[in-house]
């Protein structure tokens, strides 16, 4: 029996994404538990760790750092143990060293890189809402089954630029290239949401909870 941790920090479409990881450990056939916690203690014992987010990097990192001692689970959970640790939206942004959202924000610096403004240059509207086809850009234990063309749903208005292109797994095109997912040893995030990206997104979460990096 493996425990999944879903972190509640206030910041995270959770009954979403919860449904969406209760399907996904339905799908792997493995014993898990899914749990909803912000319990620093339940986060640091957890198998597995899902990080959602919802709304702006500051806020979101502010909520983080507002629960006492989460922040330094995760790290042991990650860079002691090997976890496999799961970004989505902004969860996903806070891996980066920096956000510009709302003045200069510094990340957990997990994965190399800064959160910047979506180009406005093409005229596109902000933010970048909807569905939107996925350029596969690696191979990834993640990604296995999923293919170039294949949709994924997004609500963003940053994304990350990743300063190792090898760290960049996904993108997409709206008016330029856009970081869709990232991923480094035991660590890997979306920046679209897989909980509403219906059978691509279930794919992905399946593949993260049988992933042993």
């Amino acid at each position: 029996m493996q425990t999944v941790a879903l972190i509640d920090y206030g910041a995270g479409n959770i009954p979403s994404a919860q449904r969406a990881l209760e399907v996904a450990v339905e799908r792997s056939g493995l014993s898990c538990e899914l749990i909803v916690t912000d319990s620093p203690e339940k986060v640091a014992a957890a198998d597995r760790v899902v990080i959602p987010g919802v709304g702006h990097f500051k806020d979101c990192r502010e909520a983080m750092f507002g629960v006492s001692g989460l922040v330094e689970a995760l790290e042991d959970s990650i860079h002691k143990k090997g976890r496999p640790v799961l970004g989505i939206c902004v969860g996903m942004q806070l891996m980066a060293d920096l956000g510009l959202e709302d003045g200069e924000t510094s990340g957990f610096g997990w994965i190399p890189g800064k959160v910047e403004h979506i180009p406005t240059d093409a005229g596109l509207p902000i933010p970048h809402m909807g569905w939107n086809e996925l350029v596969v850009r690696t191979e990834h234990p993640v990604l296995a089954g999923i293919e170039t063309g294949n949709h994924a749903y997004f609500v963003h208005s940053y994304h990350m630029h990743c300063a190792n292109p090898s760290d960049l797994q996904v993108e997409v095109d709206y008016g330029g290239h856009i970081t869709a997912a990232i991923g480094r040893d035991n660590v890997f995030g979306t920046q679209f949401h897989p909980e509403l990206s219906q059978e691509t997104g279930l794919r992905l979460l399946t593949n993260w909870i049988k992933w042993n990096p």
